[in-house]
């Protein structure tokens, strides 16, 4: 057989397969969500109990992937990397927002990903050790104004919104104290019961079970309206009137740029179905957090825009007290 009558036979062969592989329906294998942060961390906890809802609205299995390092842009560059087809998806967040704006060498771009929906949303806690002197936020602002650069605060790592809002309330009360970035949030409790670090603020999904337990102490949360999980916590907004204390996290789903609009939208549709199942939002209040989609996928490409702005000036308030 000659080579032009191999190749079209051989073409031949293969068409049937490539068009059957091409028709058949959406999932039709695993879907996987790459999660940024380390396992048992809040993001992580909440990952995990977001993805078998999905899986059941979206009628195939969901597996949550960590992928951790650099705050989240690890995550972010095996993600933008990956095939647009709609069985890699990103456990989107602030982290990769801030990143950018830190780093904006980084190969990914918040704005470039295919924009999905909200998962999300929870605040920071300001917490300390449950034996830690400062009973309130105003005892701790004196305690750490009375020594300048003695005390430190812990984040799960440069950039997280742990750091920022540590960084941001100390600029904006004139306090000087020490970051530490530790590999993540589940080592914060630990830098607080060994007495390495001070004050914390990690995401509301982290904090408050550790309050809840007992093991820290809420002083303040950075959301604008008290947590229904921790009523007799104050917000900072209650107490210092600035808006940019006001900071919430949030945890989406984006996608690797060039994915099918069609299937966007089918995991859209079913991610809006996964977030308004009451046992998650029961859990997710538990925590904190509050369970909520986005209006469409336009929607979050909008609000993601919006978001850029609001942290690149929090990035630039919490710098300009480290210069």
């Amino acid at each position: 057989m000659n080579p032009t009558r191999r190749a079209l036979l051989a073409a031949a062969l293969c068409a049937p397969a490539l068009t059957a592989r091409a028709d058949e329906p959406y999932p039709s294998r695993p879907i996987r969500i790459i999660m940024p942060f380390a396992a048992g961390g809040g993001p992580d906890v909440q990952a995990r109990q977001f993805a078998p809802k999905l899986a059941d609205a979206i009628g195939g299995s969901v597996l949550v992937e960590n992928r951790v390092g650099a705050a989240g842009v690890i995550a972010a560059e095996v993600a933008a990397q990956a095939a647009p087809d709609g069985y890699t998806l990103l456990n989107g967040s602030i982290s990769q927002v801030v990143q950018k704006i830190l780093q904006p060498q980084v190969k990914f771009d918040p704005l470039k990903f295919a924009m999905i929906s909200l998962i999300n949303s929870s605040p920071a806690v300001l917490v300390v050790a449950k034996d830690a002197a400062p009973k309130t936020v105003q005892e701790l602002e004196a305690m750490v104004r009375a020594r300048p650069g003695e005390y430190n605060f812990s984040s799960g790592g440069v950039g997280t919104s742990a750091h920022l809002a540590g960084a941001s309330f100390c600029a904006i009360n004139g306090l000087s104290a020490v970051h530490v970035p530790l590999r993540g949030s589940v080592e914060i409790l630990q830098s607080l019961v060994g007495g390495l670090t001070q004050f914390a603020f990690p995401i509301a999904g982290t904090g408050v079970p550790n309050v809840k337990s007992g093991r820290l102490r809420a002083l303040a949360v950075t959301s604008r309206h008290r947590l229904p999980a921790l009523p007799d916590v104050p917000t900072l907004f209650e107490i210092y009137k600035k808006e940019a204390l006001v900071q919430d996290s949030w945890d989406a789903l984006w996608a690797p740029a060039g994915t099918p609009q069609a299937v966007i939208q089918k995991i859209f549709t079913a991610t809006v179905k996964a977030v308004q199942d009451p046992t998650l939002k029961a859990q997710l209040e538990a925590q904190g957090a509050v369970s909520e989609a986005s209006k469409s996928p336009e929607d979050l490409v909008a609000y993601t825009h919006a978001e850029m702005v609001k942290w690149t000036e929090i990035v630039r308030i919490s710098k300009a007290k480290a210069d």
